[in-house]
């Protein structure tokens, strides 16, 4: 059963949400999914925060921080971003294409010599943030302290062939691209910072981050949310033990992985989503223009599918469906798509997910932000359809 519930949606005043445009029985339906999901042991905790016009129309806590110790899970939990971390990393190098010290176009090489060989010389930034570039898809079989550290991994990234030509294909890297595009921000950066360093201070901080770290922070552990699933014995990209191990490398003491390493709050990921939403600004600090962010925020792998999801058409019987990334982001795009986003969306809404329990969203057209986090992981398609149905019951209390 779901944890006492008689806190769990924070006080926001009914007349607010209808002035925003929403009926409020309606977007009751969000909590009651979210609980019955709970119930139904499909996941463990959630927390989700939805805005519009900047301001909060639903702030829900849900459920577990930890199941199996009985924790019940708090508003300012800290989750394991996952796959989140990588617009984190997206948006440090976006910003330093902005300043002129990176170049969408440039191939990896010229700051990386030792990239450009076996067939990745023409392999570039671009690539990287589009998931076509050819480089290894799958986790990196590596020892746990190659994968956690990003000099030793770009090594281990220059000695491989790649699995396409760039811009090929589209096949999301579920690790090594981003610390490839890590490696490059602190290449052009050059003043010797870390890379959780660079992070926390180009980032997190003009953002108000407050509790959000690369690797794990002394003062977060506490309320750290451990990564378990809540699936088994179906078909899954990552197994139940691969998810729950590398959970366990992201609270090592020094871990920096670029996609996926991050620790955070559902609050510091709206604050984030928030920033996007306001053309790369928030409180007066920006770090992106809005052209940087329209022209990302497009459809530029045209009708090339993710290959990396090429199983769910057999396990799900879902239909083969374009990929619809931009440079750093999902797209809605058109038509019947399965996933983050609903039907209802705005073609241009764009966001990021992570690994079964993650995401946020950005819907440019209508002003409205979603961020999600939750405990107790699903399959990665059953997490898509879950917080595309969220997304459906925001969107249909929608009156103006």
């Amino acid at each position: 059963m779901a944890a006492d519930t008689s806190t769990a949606v924070r006080a926001v005043e009914f007349d607010a949400v209808e002035e925003l445009g929403f009926d409020v029985e309606r977007l009751a339906r969000v909590r009651e999914a979210i609980v019955a999901d709970i119930d139904g042991e499909r996941c463990h905790g959630v927390s989700m925060i939805v805005a519009r016009h900047g301001k909060v129309v639903l702030d829900i806590t849900e459920g577990f921080a930890d199941k199996a110790a009985g924790r019940t899970l708090q508003s300012d939990a800290v989750f394991a971003t996952m796959s989140v971390a990588k617009q984190f990393t997206n948006v440090l190098a976006l910003s330093l294409v902005e300043r002129g010290l990176l170049k969408l176009h440039a191939p990896v090489a010229e700051l990386i010599p030792g990239f450009g060989n076996l067939g990745k010389e023409k392999v570039n930034l671009f690539h990287l943030l589009t998931h076509t570039s050819g480089i290894l898809s799958a986790i990196p079989p590596v020892h746990p302290e190659v994968l956690m550290n990003i000099d030793k991994l770009v090594e281990y990234a220059c000695r491989l062939p790649l699995e396409s030509q760039p811009g090929e294909r589209v096949n999301y890297s579920i690790l090594l691209g981003h610390s490839v595009i890590a490696a490059q921000c602190l290449a052009a950066d050059g003043r010797g910072r870390s890379y959780a360093q660079m992070l926390r201070e180009d980032v997190f901080e003009p953002l108000g981050m407050i509790d959000t770290s690369l690797g794990p922070r002394d003062d977060l552990t506490d309320r750290l949310c451990p990564v378990k699933v809540s699936y088994k014995d179906i078909p899954a990209l990552l197994p139940p033990e691969a998810v729950e191990g590398l959970g366990n490398l992201l609270a090592t003491p020094g871990c920096e992985i670029p996609g996926g390493g991050c620790i955070t709050t559902v609050q510091d990921v709206h604050r984030f989503a928030e920033m996007l939403r306001r053309g790369g600004e928030l409180n007066g600090a920006r770090l992106l223009s809005p052209a940087m962010i329209d022209f990302c925020t497009q459809n530029h792998t045209g009708e090339l599918r993710n290959i990396l999801f090429d199983m769910w058409t057999g396990t799900r019987n879902w239909t083969v469906y374009p990929a619809n990334i931009g440079v750093g982001f999902f797209m809605r795009g058109e038509g019947n798509i399965p996933g983050l986003f609903s039907v209802m969306n705005s073609p241009r809404t764009f966001g990021g997910f992570g690994a079964g329990s993650t995401g946020f969203t950005v819907d440019p057209e209508k002003d409205l932000t979603l961020a999600f986090m939750s405990t107790g992981l699903m399959e990665d398609s059953y997490h898509f359809e879950r917080v595309g149905v969220m997304a459906n019951h925001v969107l249909a209390a929608m009156t103006k």
